[in-house]
């Protein structure tokens, strides 16, 4: 039997994402209907006798009513039944709680895995049932026997949990050898929580074998079952957010039955007299006890808020503005070279480089609206400031001349940008486009060698500890005076850089390949702090949403920080939530400071960002014409658009459910089992409320429009294509302008960055944007004025789009008579982002501004790369 339940326990956590829950709290009221049927039956029933009361008839009939009331409730054989049941409907009230934050990852229908885990829970159900009472019943046989029985019962169940973990671990061999990849019962990335768990359950059985003889199976699994519930109840208010919805009305009722089931408990024990009089004090104890969880609760539940007075996407919108003030005054408050070289100094705490000034006038010249923020390059550059320079010369000729490395190089000698013989002809382009970029303003680089990541993931992901130090040594290095600084490149540079042709004269590599598994813990979770959440926490439950993962940068369901929403050290359980985490298609990595240029990055990775070349030759270009015209936007559909490939990760036994292209496809055409939480307008006027509706209401019951498809055939896939094509459904590719056709336009990472984005602001249409890919442009762009920013596990979708997009459903009549809808779409509001969104991509998102960004990426990096760098400034 237990073999049995550690089985449906691992089944179940192994696909959590289709597992009911509530079901364990139908065990106190099984147990409570054994004891009854076991033992409580058979007492003999008790008449109650009215207590002498006070003189005063009204008041004598009160207290005859409340005594009668006592008795026959806490004295009545079924006594613990009432109070299992009191304790069980609080318990599935507790549970519903969590339909308003079901997550997006994929319970596919076609598996049938929804249905069978029913059937799973109610036997896991029944047997914990049956495994308590034979528990109980060996304790009770022991404590019945005064020939050291007590302490056989112990041994008996030392010897059962033994005998189920031998059972267990041969079973998981075989299974090992015969379906490698199941894993076996323990899935490495959650050795140090089944370690734990392990403890936990040994600390449990050994307290509940000293008290099972007092409060038998029943009073434990009521008093371990109050404790629960109101622990778990006390987690979901603690939120103090309006999002997931949680009613004040609901929350106290469940406090309250879970507290009058635990109370009733009490009380009973101690007037049915089955209670030890010597126990009384520890009854006191525990009645003082819930009672104080009681009214922590009660404050909880007091100040949950359930409406919201003002939509948060208008505060964030608000924010937004007043953020990008902020930045675009800081971003070009120089007005002229002195000036810019003053505000360097000041910011950065080091000269500029030479070459600056021919910068400056090269920025200028082209009406460049950012002079004085260029913060993500000296982020990326700091910490190679702890190399010598000819260290990274040695590492650069490394790096581009091992084909193994996916590495193409550019070589500038004498102002001439050179692409290397030999790189890859599939990627051979973006190198080939990397140096036309260079040629615009290679003539004042000294030179150098450039080792170019050939695959869209980042490559370098050096762990924090080994980061931390290289960032505080390249602090410690004070700038040099400006009397002795040298204003040019050091005249023999050509000579320190080993030639790069030919391309595969080394044999040695730094890269280690990890595409096809799971690299959250081992790459990603190592960025971190040893105090942040992805290295001390890993989520097992898929099935609901992190809320204390997305807190930090979340207002309800709304991103309101962008930057700290694209930042992993907080969120454990984004290792299951992208296809980059959960099965790269290429990663090629090492855990060494490497410089590798890249197209795009994750937070925490040491990769350098240039601009991509896939945008500068418009491999994906904005192009409207007459047969896709680009209208305005009030005139365009409105309707939320994607279409798209599987091309995020690789996914060869199921890791596609928690993709995000897939999960979004999913979310929109066939979330059948999951809720979704929609933030919507509530009765009493101005005010919002989330609302808990089926999966499928968003389009069938509120009208929202989302055409959401991945595109025939399904790639990047092994033994599941059919799976994710049956699933999912695929449409046929279109002619990218046609997308502006569509008032909202979805984008979302690829394999790495998403090639569409710039298009996208580009145009009269509103960008969705969700991902985690940081480029070199993040600085520049604000979240909720230059596009809407969606949380990677999508729960906001629905709201975004029913704010701007509206909820066409009569709730009554306006003042003219005429039908109102139940949320008017916000057209002004989405206009002006979309607006603001392409004024901004033609000022500061152009060509030129590409060309800038590397232009000033590269006089950094020659002067990292120069031997005489520690004396080498810009200097009037």
């Amino acid at each position: 039997m237990g073999c049995i339940r550690i089985a449906l326990y691992h089944q179940v956590n192994v696909n959590n994402e289709c597992a009911p829950a509530g079901y364990a709290y139908m065990i106190p009221f099984l147990i409570a209907l054994y004891d009854y049927w076991r033992n409580q039956r058979g007492r003999p029933n008790q008449k109650w006798t009215a207590p002498e009361g006070p003189s005063n008839a009204h008041l004598r009939m009160f207290v005859a009513v409340v005594s009668r009331a006592h008795f026959y409730i806490c004295r009545s054989r079924l006594k613990n039944v009432l109070s299992a049941v009191f304790l069980m409907a609080g318990g599935l009230l507790v549970t519903s709680f969590d339909e308003g934050r079901q997550s997006t990852y994929i319970c596919p229908i076609i598996s049938g895995l929804h249905s069978r885990f029913r059937a799973y829970m109610s036997l896991s159900v029944t047997l914990d049932t049956l495994i308590l009472i034979g528990a109980a019943e060996i304790c009770r046989e022991g404590n019945r026997s005064r020939d050291g029985r007590k302490k056989q019962a112990l041994v008996s169940w030392g010897y059962s949990f033994l005998g189920v973990a031998v059972i267990c671990t041969i079973a998981a061999l075989i299974l090992r050898k015969v379906a490698p990849g199941d894993g076996g019962f323990v899935n490495s990335h959650y050795l140090r929580s089944a370690a734990g768990q392990g403890l936990l359950i040994a600390f449990t059985v050994l307290s509940a074998f000293q008290l099972m003889p007092i409060y038998g199976a029943v009073g434990i699994s009521i008093l371990a079952g109050s404790v629960s519930v109101n622990f778990m109840l006390a987690s979901a208010l603690f939120n103090g957010q309006a999002f997931p919805l949680i009613l004040p009305s609901r929350a106290f009722a469940a406090l309250l039955l879970t507290f009058l089931g635990v109370m009733l408990y009490l009380y009973g024990q101690t007037a049915s007299e089955e209670e030890p009089q010597s126990l009384y004090g520890l009854n006191v104890f525990m009645r003082i006890f819930f009672s104080i969880i009681f009214g922590i609760v009660l404050i909880l539940v007091a100040h949950q808020p359930s409406v919201a007075n003002v939509h948060p996407i208008d505060l964030l919108i608000y924010e937004g503005r007043q953020h990008h003030d902020r930045w675009k005054s800081s971003a070009n408050g120089s007005k002229n070279l002195a000036g810019a070289v003053a505000q360097y100094r000041a910011k950065y705490n080091q000269h500029p480089p030479p070459g600056f000034d021919k910068w400056y006038e090269y920025a200028t010249s082209r009406s460049s609206v950012v002079i004085d923020e260029f913060d993500q390059i000296y982020d990326n550059l700091l910490p190679f400031r702890a190399l010598p320079p000819e260290k990274i010369r040695e590492l650069t000729h490394q790096l581009a001349t091992n084909p193994y490395n996916d590495i193409g190089a550019i070589s500038i000698r004498n102002g001439t940008a050179r692409v290397q013989e030999g790189i890859k002809p599939t990627h051979a382009w973006m190198v080939i486009s990397a140096a036309k970029i260079i040629e615009k303003f290679s003539e004042h680089l000294p030179d150098m060698d450039l080792a170019f990541n050939l695959n869209d993931e980042p490559r370098v992901s050096v762990p924090w500890e080994k980061m931390s130090v290289l960032r505080a040594q390249a602090r410690s290095q004070a700038p040099p005076p400006s009397e002795g600084l040298t204003n040019g490149w050091s005249s023999d540079r050509g000579e320190g850089w080993a030639p790069i042709e030919p391309a595969d004269q080394t044999t040695e590599t730094m890269f280690t390949d990890s595409s096809f598994v799971n690299i959250f813990d081992r790459y990603v979770g190592a960025l971190c702090p040893h105090s942040s959440k992805a290295r001390t926490r890993r989520m097992w439950d898929r099935h609901h949403i992190c809320i204390g993962c997305i807190r930090p940068h979340s207002m309800g369901q709304f991103p309101s920080n962008w930057t700290v929403a694209t930042d992993i050290c907080h969120q454990p359980d984004l290792a299951s939530f992208h296809g980059f985490f959960v099965s790269p298609a290429s990663f090629k990595v090492t855990q060494d400071l490497a410089p590798v240029f890249s197209q795009s990055t994750i937070s925490g990775f040491g990769d350098i960002i240039f601009p991509s070349p896939w945008n500068y030759v418009d491999k994906i270009k904005y192009e409207p014409s007459e047969e896709h015209p680009d209208l305005d936007y009030v005139e365009k559909e409105n309707r939320l658009f994607w279409i798209g490939g599987t091309s995020e990760g690789v996914s060869r036994d199921g890791q596609w459910q928690g993709m995000p292209r897939q999960r979004l496809a999913h979310l929109v055409n066939n979330n059948t089992y999951n809720k979704v939480s929609v933030l919507l307008p509530a009765d009493n006027p101005d005010t919002y409320s989330y609302q808990i509706l089926d999966g499928l209401a968003p389009t069938e019951k509120l009208g929202l429009n989302a055409s959401v498809h991945v595109t025939d055939p399904i790639v990047r896939c092994r033994k599941d294509c059919e799976d994710q094509k049956q699933e999912l459904g695929t449409a046929g590719r279109v002619d990218f302008q046609s997308h502006w056709n569509y008032r909202f336009l979805f984008d979302a990472d690829g394999a790495g960055f998403s090639g569409r984005f710039l298009p996208f602001l580009q145009s009269h249409s509103l960008p969705f944007k969700t991902g985690l890919f940081r480029q070199w442009f993040d600085s520049r762009v604000t979240a909720w004025l230059h596009f809407v920013p969606i949380d990677v596990r999508l729960h906001g979708l629905w709201s975004t789009l029913a704010y701007f997009g509206g909820v066409n459903i009569p709730v009554g009549v306006d003042d003219n008579g005429q039908p109102k809808a139940m949320m008017e779409p916000h057209n002004l509001q989405g206009r002006w982002i979309a607006e603001e969104g392409r004024k901004w991509a033609e000022r500061a998102l152009r060509k030129e501004d590409m060309e800038i960004y590397f232009f000033r990426l590269l006089l950094e990096w020659g002067r990292l790369t120069d031997d005489q760098r520690d004396i080498l400034g810009y200097t009037e």
